[in-house]
């Protein structure tokens, strides 16, 4: 199938979306999030009125289901372990340990997600032959490709997740001082929440082609415009979280329990969202 490459749609290095002219007429589209999540892209024969969808191989789009199951399912179970935790932290007196554990317990589902997501673009059929056709290749574990922008939002989705782990497990030790808790807990928390934010920034260059948008109807708009509301939220917390040198104390509890706890459930609402958005 022949065809000249017509335009190239995107923000700086990243190219988020390929028009192509054909040769024997219409055009072919691909788009970095609909190739990856659906394992398609648009073609629109000369003279039809709407696109049909240009599929991968069935095995490619096995794997890419699986995939997005395990994702959507980690960060739906633990955007809500992690609500639970912050309302056990707010509301419970059976003591920090108890929500620090299911901090922990949600934190391995987030981590298992963000690998997933990793993974799932990793996987993703490529625009490298014919125009209007998919190359798919043999499944792989890791990948390093900065220059695309699905891979550098997952990888640093993912790599958010392994600091917020940190901030985990040096939430159980006891006895710190302030100054003690800021390095070792509230660091880490704020590093995570910056990378989940930046992540997510890229998430909305790649869906919006760079360019401020509101698709009220694209399914996959609203699951990153809700994670992102969820990185801001849980970044309100981890700025609220911060420990007083000289009394200890954080400078507002019920902010940061707040804003983990509905930052959570976006995380939550998200992974249902994703669920839908599969090949």
């Amino acid at each position: 199938m022949g065809h000249s490459e017509e335009r190239a749609e995107g923000a700086g290095p990243f190219i988020t979306r390929l028009t192509w002219r054909l040769e024997e007429g219409g055009t072919a589209v691909w788009e970095s999030r609909a190739a990856r999540k659906r394992g398609t892209l648009a073609v629109r024969p000369a003279g039809a009125a709407e696109s049909s969808q240009r599929r991968a191989d069935t095995a490619a789009l096995a794997r890419l289901r699986r995939l997005n199951g395990v994702a959507a399912g980690s960060f739906t179970l633990g955007g809500v372990l992690f609500a639970v935790g912050a309302a056990l932290a707010q509301f419970s007196t059976a003591g920090p340990l108890v929500s620090a554990t299911v901090y922990f317990i949600g934190g391995v589902f987030f981590t298992l997600g963000g690998y997933a997501a990793l993974a799932q673009t990793i996987n993703a059929p490529r625009r490298e032959g014919t125009a209007g056709e998919l190359t798919s290749h043999g499944f792989r574990w890791w990948s390093y490709e900065p220059g695309r922008v699905d891979w550098l939002s997952t990888f640093l989705l993912f790599q958010g997740t392994l600091v917020f782990g940190v901030n985990l497990l040096d939430s159980f030790l006891q006895g710190l001082t302030a100054r003690q808790m800021n390095r070792l807990v509230w660091t880490p928390d704020m590093i995570g929440c910056a990378l989940f934010l930046v992540s997510g920034q890229l998430a909305v260059i790649e869906v919006c082609h760079g360019r401020p948008c509101f698709h009220r109807r694209s399914l996959g708009w609203w699951i990153v415009a809700v994670n992102q509301l969820g990185s801001a939220l849980f970044m309100v917390s981890a700025l609220a979280a911060f420990s007083r040198p000289a009394t200890g104390s954080l400078v507002n509890v019920g902010v940061a329990n707040w804003g983990t706890l509905t930052g959570a459930l976006c995380f939550a609402v998200a992974g249902v969202l994703q669920a839908y958005e599969r090949p």
